[in-house]
């Protein structure tokens, strides 16, 4: 069988394809095709019926001239923008990966992975300080209301127990020194639109969920300066700097309600101890009227001043007759 190889015209469906020098023998397979030598292709007319050795010559590339040479070199990048190569560099070890130079270690990049994680460990501190920051002041919202519900309950357990005695006799009775920690009393303050039972002493465990009445100043109604002390919390005394003079703050006891005006308030220093005395402002004098004082911290958030709101009793009247006006307005 003739293994020698035939040749047919190309018809109008052929694609221009360049010339394939003679293959190599069978016996030798997997010789190599030799290089064309010629850089143009020949192009075979699609009109022709055979190849034509003299069809018109393509350059396949073109070679490089001194025009080109002179042409400008590729603008830089912009500042700020590194340039990467697409293929790895060929070095004598082998190839290269182009990344290999920015992801070795060195001391610049040690020193950023230790900004970077401190930068990270820095905001997840602070993430934590604030979520702590925010149960402090609103997350415990909840639970002082819970025992502040408790205290009220308490309180007109308290009241219901007590022997009910006329207005003259409550007059002269001689005040009995509740116990710290006592619920003694109710404090409603119409602009605030809340009411908070109040205790007896102002130590931190006293107040944790109420106010807490200074234990060596008068008790409501009595001449001298019925003196207060609450936490700045939204739950207690956030918005006491919001009382402005002609405000009301009335005070509930078992058989009495003090109702007092707001005549002023000042900031001041934690060791102002005269703001709580008989006649505020005025330790030693003698008190003529029933005066009431409270105090909390200032500004919010902190604990370096103290906000003072003092008021003086305009009227009383007996639990008997309902709320006071004031409180329904």
């Amino acid at each position: 069988m003739d293994h020698a190889p035939r040749h047919r015209a190309l018809d109008q469906d052929d694609i221009a394809t360049t010339v394939i020098p003679k293959l190599p023998p069978k016996d030798d397979a997997t010789a190599i095709i030799p290089k064309i030598a010629d850089e143009t292709a020949y192009i075979p007319k699609l009109n022709d019926s055979a190849a034509d050795p003299t069809a018109e010559k393509v350059p396949s590339a073109k070679p490089p001239t001194p025009e080109d040479e002179d042409q400008p070199a590729a603008p830089p990048p912009p500042k700020g923008v590194t340039v990467v190569p697409l293929r790895p560099v060929r070095t004598e070890e082998g190839y290269r990966s182009v990344y290999s130079e920015y992801t070795r270690t060195s001391f610049g990049s040690v020193a950023r992975a230790i900004s970077r994680g401190t930068g990270e460990v820095l905001i997840t501190f602070g993430l934590i300080v604030l979520l702590f920051a925010g149960y402090e002041v609103w997350g415990k919202s909840a639970i002082v209301d819970a025992h502040q519900d408790e205290l009220n309950r308490q309180l007109e357990q308290q009241w219901a127990q007590q022997p009910t005695v006329g207005p003259s006799a409550a007059a002269t009775a001689a005040p009995i020194k509740p116990a710290n920690g006592d619920v003694i009393a109710s404090v409603h303050i119409p602009r605030l639109k809340k009411k908070w039972a109040v205790v007896q002493g102002v130590t931190p465990a006293d107040i944790r969920y109420a106010p807490g009445h200074y234990p060596d100043t008068a008790l409501p109604g009595q001449i001298g300066n019925f003196s207060m002390a609450g936490h700045r919390t939204p739950a207690i005394w956030w918005d006491l700097d919001q009382l402005k003079a002609g405000d009301v703050v009335a005070i509930k006891t078992a058989e009495t309600w003090y109702v007092y005006t707001v005549t002023g308030h000042e900031i001041v220093l934690p060791t102002a101890v005269q703001v709580v005395a008989p006649v505020p402002d005025k330790p030693g004098e003698q008190p003529t009227k029933a005066m009431l004082t409270m105090t909390t911290c200032n500004p919010k958030f902190n604990n370096y001043q103290r906000l003072v709101v003092h008021a003086e009793m305009s009227r009383q009247q007996p639990v008997t007759d309902g709320d006071p006006a004031e409180l329904k307005g």
